[in-house]
């Protein structure tokens, strides 16, 4: 006991001193990642674990959306349609964002199968959207709430990754997999109607995963870089809503300072046209976005890894208007047994 309190301590300790490090970073503004997580490339959960082994990853991201955008510059005020599922329709202009903070916590759990084949579990177990706008906007009942927001388990993911290549200085690794509609899609807001689909813990579709991830060791165990990329394919719902297809590419290098502790830095591009429904785009949802993260991971015993990453955007081109977020925090902790 403890050993474990000792350990619950230091990795306390220790993400929040890197946090403070990594926020000095100057950062202007960050684009939304809608109702999925951010993307970046942690380690535990990109490469293949140990044969017979498994890996325990925890990981909290905290991601406060308050600032204004129109494409790829900065706007006054954003004004946002509704989807109306009861009738059938998009209202335009329908409510004026005010902010939205996330915070998500996602644990992952891998398992090495063979020295090349590995399973990966991922569970959102929480997702917690404080959502504020002003409602009725433009009519005479215009008024603001706070009580459109939404908590709750995510959509479950299962993959599967396996490596065609291992050697002292290459690994490329494809993966493939599956999302599961396991997150509530059909939350009522406060006028008792089905809330905003980017909000919602899940997305009421079964989806198709595929990714490939390639490391080079540039010196080895000491200086890395990486290359990766994933495609999910997504599929509508039975609301006759389609989440778009998404695109992720990122880069990075990884350098080791001592024996325990490493820094990275990598960039991160994300693509995703509009949402739709019964066909037709939903505006202000999609765009595309580049970021920069950096990170710092600490080997803190033989099994226990802590991280701590902040996301910072480089460009955001978001679809028609949309909130976006200044910057993202994701804190975390892998355990191998």
């Amino acid at each position: 006991m403890r050993k474990m309190s000792f350990l619950i301590k230091e990795w306390i300790m220790i993400s929040f001193l890197a946090a403070l490090v990594l926020i000095t970073v100057p950062a202007d503004v960050w684009p939304s990642c809608g109702s999925a997580n951010c993307f970046l490339v942690t380690g535990t959960q990109d490469g293949i674990g140990a044969p017979g082994k498994m890996t325990l990853d925890i990981s909290y991201r905290y991601i406060p959306m308050d600032k204004f955008q129109r494409g790829n510059s900065s706007t006054n005020e954003v004004i946002v349609p509704k989807v109306d599922f009861k009738n059938g329709v998009i209202v335009p202009d329908h409510h004026r964002e005010v902010r939205t903070i996330n915070e998500l916590m996602q644990v992952d759990v891998i398992y090495g199968v063979t020295e090349r084949f590995s399973l990966q579990f991922s569970i959102p177990l929480m997702n917690n959207r404080a959502h504020e706008h002003f409602d009725e906007v433009g009519t005479s009942d215009e008024f603001f709430t706070r009580q459109d927001g939404s908590s709750g388990l995510g959509d479950i993911r299962l993959t599967g990754r396996y490596a065609l290549v291992v050697s002292t200085r290459h690994l490329f690794v494809l993966g493939g997999g599956i999302k599961l509609p396991t997150g509530e899609y059909k939350l009522n807001d406060s006028h008792g109607e089905i809330n905003e689909p980017t909000i919602m813990p899940g997305t009421g579709s079964t989806d198709v995963l595929f990714s490939f991830f390639y490391d080079y060791q540039i010196v080895p165990h000491k200086l890395d870089t990486f290359f990766s990329g994933n495609y999910q394919l997504t599929s509508e719902n039975d609301l006759d809503y389609q989440f778009a297809d998404q695109t992720h590419f990122n880069t990075g290098l990884n350098y080791l300072l001592s024996e325990k502790v490493s820094v990275s830095g990598q960039l991160n591009l994300q693509l995703k046209p509009h949402d739709t429904f019964k066909g037709q785009n939903v505006p202000s949802t999609g765009g595309k976005w580049l970021y920069v993260t950096p990170g710092i991971q600490v080997q803190a015993s033989d099994h226990l890894g802590l991280y701590t990453f902040v996301q910072i955007p480089l460009m955001q081109d978001v679809n028609e208007v949309n909130i976006v977020a200044r910057y993202a925090l994701a804190i975390g902790a892998s355990y191998s047994f």
